[in-house]
């Protein structure tokens, strides 16, 4: 009996070691991952302080690394290739499995790494042409010298650390999954740019307009979805003139494409929503000599993007004989995106313009190699995409091409974006020929406002309000990208792929970009509200963020004297929800107290002593948020939310407010669903008491549990879905969507920088996570709290490498 245990239990353990070590389909082999010699044991790391010189094949001379007290590493190199391969080579060694992994989601090549069920992710990236937009911007990369050598060395150093590492040493998402690092190259640069643009202009309603189009008819779409809102500050100040002769504006084709589009049944959709998010958006702004107290100009920026860890930037500072500049880079990138240095300093939001069109395609047959347009036939090109899945056979698909792009999904496909028509090809910015590297290569060695000006004719996508401040106290800013020249409202709805005076027209000029520079009132910004008031002479687009942010941000700028760095770094942390203080004197007369229980009628006395601030400790933006929320669906839901048998939007929360200003009969207000006809009184009531229902339900009694920090809840998740160990949850901090403090549930600001111009610039910044990639390391969220709490860190702006700053804690020598 004893030899049949011992077998038994020796053929237990074998089976087990073996089961252990293979992977089963999708699902990695845990073996390796609990391994205390290769696993995730080895990803501990304690803080080092101690000196480190290491040998890399590659660099041209001695490199010299100074990291500070919170890891962030200062580069002093002899020559620009040093420089680049240094940034690589660092940020490779704290963010690597990041820069691959979200390279892999561009390129449509998560299933490698998940399995199967990142299938039809992958196959939406690849039938939207990320791939081939990556391609055609490299082209432009390697086309320009400067731009090429930063490229091929930042792949070198990228490739120094992936060369250097062990399966001991791999990040701990690889262990995870149970794949290795592959070899990093300039096309994985350029993915994620083209990640950046589908992130930030890849948003499109054309679908769901045109469903309304066809349900209401052109009367009632125009009326409930204008082309310009009631309530706007914009970007450029009213009344800026334009000093250039327009370019003649395409005129709206006779036959147009709304007729024919009318005439068609609707097209087939499904699966989920991608339509822009008014949380990812952004502020800069920047205030002149005559506001600012040191007599030269501040600049502010804090892009707001899905909160994540590792952080979505990654701080460095870069200095060579050509440059030395400071701020935040994109891992996976060279140069710094959003920074200083010691003349200028900038910032971006972005411009929400409408780049990405939708045009029917009509083939000729079957076998779809042939398309109608301008009356002929003509031939498609295709793209045969291989897409490896883990633990199964390849995946061969073949996306059809035409003049105007990919058809994103044929006419018998289910697509992945409950908004993308089938039987549509895509127009998209992200497929023209660029090199957005060569903006940011000049604007890291920006000396003046010309040089600004130079920089930004090279860059095309995403569309970015480019803020911009010197020492020589000039402030500008410009909403800048490559604009197609369109007729107005082309794009609002799905264009017809047959006619050709719907096609692109060109491009509006780069030195006709919307501009201002030193404006009389002494500041600039920009909070993703419209670009310019209406008479600036191209069509952008037909909708921009709603206005709240941006008309906060100028309110306080134009009170504003004798500002100061923490003037505006107070006022990125501005909670004042101006949207309440615009829609309660409105609905609040609607309101028929005598119906309200107790408790209700509490909240409602809570509501109208509330002062508008979203801070955490406030009940009042709990009540208002989630009775906005009901009384916007009691009013639209009945006639805009069809489900999946014809999706739609609601209007904009602008459009709403006008309406129960100026209409409070309204036919919308009546719920079609009832047989009783509704007002907007019975709206208002009725979704108010609905909204303390359902808090008492989730929260229970009115108290301290329906205080708005915890009710909002904010997650700061790391990037592989479901991994709350790596993940930051429930974090109790003010602010929301449409407040200047952007903080939603999963958005917010990703990076807060004040910069003072001056003889020496002192600079300020933060993220919410840390330099560190690793989350067994102590620079992983080390700077989550001070985030959390509306603070600052100083950002250090070295001008040696001589290691005689307090702050400085360890060199790193690379020969």
């Amino acid at each position: 009996m004893r030899y049949l245990k011992a077998a038994l239990i020796s053929l237990f353990t074998i089976t087990l070691v073996w089961a252990l070590n293979r992977p089963w389909g999708g699902i990695p082999a845990f073996g390796p991952l609990l391994s205390p010699f290769v696993g995730f044991w080895q990803n501990a790391e304690s803080i080092n302080y101690q000196d480190e010189e290491v040998t890399l094949e590659g660099t041209k001379a001695p490199v010299t690394v100074l990291f500070d007290d919170v890891a962030v590493p200062h580069v002093f190199a002899q020559n620009d290739h040093d420089l680049y391969f240094a940034q690589g080579y660092l940020t490779a060694r704290d963010r690597l499995w990041q820069m691959e992994f979200q390279t892999h989601a561009a390129a449509g090549r998560v299933s490698e790494i998940v399995g199967d069920r990142a299938l039809e992710l992958d196959r939406y990236n690849r039938h939207l042409g990320m791939g081939y937009g990556a391609e055609q911007t490299l082209k432009g990369m390697q086309n320009d010298p400067a731009t090429r050598d930063a490229l091929d060395a930042y792949t070198a150093g990228v490739n120094a650390w992936i060369n250097q590492l062990t399966p001991a040493k791999y990040p701990i998402e690889y262990k995870l999954l149970g794949y290795a690092p592959e070899p990093w190259t300039p096309l994985k640069c350029a993915l994620l740019l083209k990640q950046m643009t589908s992130t930030l202009a890849s948003g499109a309603d054309d679908l769901l307009m045109t469903n309304i189009l066809r349900k209401y008819g052109a009367a009632v779409t125009a009326d409930l979805f204008p082309n310009y809102p009631t309530r706007e500050d914009p970007i450029i100040p009213p009344g800026t003139g334009w000093d250039f002769a327009p370019l003649p504006v395409p005129p709206t084709p006779k036959d147009s494409s709304l007729h024919s589009l009318l005439a068609l049944s609707a097209p087939r959709f499904d699966a989920g929503m991608r339509r822009p998010q008014p949380e990812i958006g952004s502020n800069n702004w920047a205030v002149g000599a005559q506001k600012s107290a040191t007599g030269f100009p501040i600049l502010a920026n804090d892009p707001h993007l899905t909160l994540s860890l590792p952080s979505i930037w990654y701080q460095i500072q870069l200095v060579s004989p050509t440059v030395n500049v400071y701020g935040a880079s994109l891992p996976g990138a060279p140069n710094v995106i959003i920074g200083f240095n010691k003349d200028v300093a900038w910032g971006v939001t972005n411009v929400g313009a409408d780049v990405l069109d939708f045009y029917t395609i009509r083939f000729k047959d079957d076998s779809r190699r042939e398309y109608w347009h301008d009356k002929q036939w003509k031939p498609v090109r295709t793209r045969l995409e291989t897409i490896k899945v883990k633990g199964k056979a390849d995946v061969l698909d073949t996306v059809i091409y035409t003049h105007h792009g990919p058809v994103v999904y044929s006419a018998d496909a289910k697509p992945f974006r409950r908004n993308i028509p089938v039987g549509h090809a895509a127009r998209w910015i992200a497929h023209e020929p660029s090199n957005e590297m060569r903006c940011f290569y000049y604007l890291n060695r920006a000396k003046s406002f010309a040089d600004y000006r130079k920089a930004l004719t090279y860059y095309v996508a995403p569309a970015q309000n480019f803020i911009f401040a010197s020492s020589q106290n000039d402030i500008a800013i410009s909403p800048n990208g490559r604009y197609p020249l369109k007729y107005k409202e082309q794009g609002k709805f799905l264009l017809d792929g047959t006619n050709p005076a719907d096609d692109w027209y060109g491009f509006v000029p780069a030195n006709q970009n919307p501009l201002v520079k030193n404006p009389p009132r002494g500041f600039v910004s920009s909070a993703n509200q419209s670009s310019t008031d209406q008479t600036y002479p191209y069509y952008i687009n037909w909708e921009f963020a709603p206005s709240e942010r941006g008309r906060r941000i100028n309110q306080r700028l134009a009170a504003m004297q004798r500002a100061t760095a923490d003037s505006l770094r107070a006022l990125q942390n501005d909670n004042f929800n101006l949207r309440a203080a615009d829609v309660l004197p409105v609905i609040l007369p609607h309101l028929n107290p005598q119906s309200l229980n107790q408790s209700q009628q509490n909240a409602l006395a809570i509501l109208k002593d509330w002062r508008f601030n979203n801070d955490a400790g406030e009940i009042g933006p709990t009540i208002f948020s989630r009775w906005l929320t009901q009384l916007n669906e009691a009013i639209w839901a009945d006639e805009f939310d069809q489900g999946d048998t014809l999706p739609m939007r609601y209007p904009s929360p602008d459009r709403t407010l006008t309406l129960m200003q100026r209409d409070p009969s309204s036919r919308w207000f009546d719920n079609v669903k009832t047989p009783v006809r509704e007002r907007l009184p019975d709206l208002v009531t009725q979704s108010f008491r609905a909204a303390c229902d359902t808090l008492v339900k989730q929260k229970g009694a009115l108290g301290e549990a329906w205080a708005w920090g915890p009710t909002k809840g904010t997650d700061i998740r790391h990037l592989l879905p479901g991994v709350d160990a790596f993940s930051v949850l429930d974090l109790n901090i003010g602010g929301g969507s449409n407040i200047v403090n952007a903080t939603s549930e999963r958005a917010g600001p990703s990076w807060r920088m004040v910069v003072a111009l001056g003889p020496q610039p002192k600079a300020y910044g933060i993220y919410p996570g840390g330099q560190s990639g690793n989350p067994g390391s102590p620079y992983y969220q080390n700077m989550i709290e001070t985030w959390r709490t509306g603070q600052l860190n100083e950002l250090l702006y070295l001008q040696s490498d001589q290691r005689n700053h307090t702050r400085i804690k360890r060199k790193l020598t690379i020969k």
